[in-house]
């Protein structure tokens, strides 16, 4: 993600290219059991894969500081939703905004690159042979100057809402916690 820093000038905003799916290794859910902010880990280690039928399944885990914890070896995931791509539970980084659209970031890092881009006077795009990035597959009302004000009040606000131990980018330490997954069958 250094890229994304460097893609970022004062009042000026240099798309870094980056897609989606690369702010999924840590997402900010709501804990199905107490409704606090938990943390969906996509990436426990280099042999947290297995093989089962031609298919990877990965493991993933979603703890929260209530106690919860779940891991599960999975195969599948989806992007571009206002939910974890694995366990599909709802983000913790999402509000209505601009008349009922809803405003998602997937972790802080996500947000600060929506902020970034929101803000900017003057938004910069270099073509990327291949796919299209984050950016530009925004909706048109994310990029209208009109709802400027209003998604930068509510970033300020979705920003404020993350509990005080998951503000910092602190290094995970998460290995030894929780229960250990059985692979599929």
């Amino acid at each position: 993600m250094s890229g994304i820093a460097e893609g970022m000038m004062e009042g000026r905003f240099a798309d870094p290219g980056v897609k989606v799916y690369e702010f999924a290794d840590e997402v900010l859910v709501r804990c199905p059991v107490c409704g606090g902010c938990a943390l969906v880990l996509a990436r426990l280690g280099e042999c947290e894969h297995r093989w089962v039928g031609g298919r990877e399944y990965t493991r993933r885990r979603l703890r929260c500081g209530c106690g919860h914890v779940r891991d599960e070896f999975q195969d599948c995931r989806t992007f571009g939703q206002p939910v974890d791509p694995y366990f599909q539970l709802p983000l913790w980084l999402a509000a209505d905004c601009c008349g009922g659209q809803q405003l998602w970031a997937y972790n802080l890092a996500h947000l600060d690159l929506l902020e970034s881009y929101i803000g900017a006077g003057l938004r910069e795009r270099a073509a990327i042979p291949g796919s299209m990035s984050l950016v530009e597959r925004l909706p048109a009302w994310v990029k209208s100057a009109k709802h400027r004000t209003e998604i930068l009040r509510t970033i300020r606000r979705l920003r404020a809402s993350v509990p005080q131990g998951r503000q910092a980018d602190q290094p995970v330490d998460d290995v030894a916690t929780g229960s250990q997954a059985a692979p599929p069958s």
